[in-house]
């Protein structure tokens, strides 16, 4: 059985943790800061190449379901649908970060897996 260093355990949680720029920093930081973590490390360790491209596609499932929801605003079904999206994005991607620190493999739900 395979287990998972202690630097691969780190890489892993900062995969998911650094969506959280996307949150509250930089936009669209969500998607390119796993984007850059899953092309710098995808070759050098199975585990956080997985974590970072599971976060890539839940970053970018959760920017369609924002742009969805924004949009829905026109029908007022829009302001519950926003803060739900953004809250849903936010919690997972911290049990994410929390699971890859533990060395778990963590798969997020409702996720579009566009990279594979």
């Amino acid at each position: 059985m395979y287990t998972v260093s202690k630097e691969e355990r780190t890489w892993g949680m900062l995969a998911h943790l650094s969506a959280l720029l996307g949150y509250l920093v930089l936009p669209f930081g969500n998607i390119i800061a796993p984007l850059v973590v899953w092309l710098v490390k995808k070759d050098q360790s199975q585990f956080v190449g997985d974590q970072a491209k599971e976060s890539l596609n839940f970053q970018i499932s959760c920017t369609i379901y924002m742009v969805v929801a924004l949009i829905s605003l026109l029908l007022l079904v829009g302001f519950i649908l926003v803060p739900l999206v953004y809250a849903f994005g936010l919690i997972l991607t911290l049990i994410g970060t929390v699971k890859a620190n533990n060395g778990e493999a963590y798969r997020y739900p409702f996720t579009i897996r566009l990279i594979n």
